[in-house]
């Protein structure tokens, strides 16, 4: 998929700043090749809980985003994330007391 299609399938307007961050993220994601198909069909999956995936502005990954204005809507994305993760081997770091993960890379 071309970055300015990714881009603008996550909600951004491709400009030369977030192609850069996108190239710069695809660099330091592990298998990016084998995973990046998935990433974007969580984005959509994820969409129904108010949740989704970005860039991240403070380090070079994907993050996905748990926005879910219930309870029940979280834990549903929660759900989707840990299937993402290990149906596709694909490594996340949730972040300590906050709705937040890092997609790290692929680690089959």
């Amino acid at each position: 998929m071309q970055r300015d299609a990714m881009l603008n399938q996550l909600g951004y307007a491709p400009n030369n700043a977030l192609l850069s961050q996108l190239e710069n993220i695809e660099k330091n994601t592990a298998g990016y090749e084998k995973i990046q198909k998935h990433i974007m069909d969580l984005h959509d999956h994820l969409k129904v809980d108010n949740s989704y995936v970005a860039l991240s502005n403070s380090n070079d990954h994907f993050k996905i985003k748990v926005e879910a204005q219930s309870s029940e809507s979280a834990e549903e994305a929660h759900k989707k994330i840990k299937h993402f993760s290990e149906k596709f081997k694909v490594k996340v770091n949730k972040l300590q007391n906050k709705e937040t993960y890092y997609i790290l890379g692929f680690e089959g």
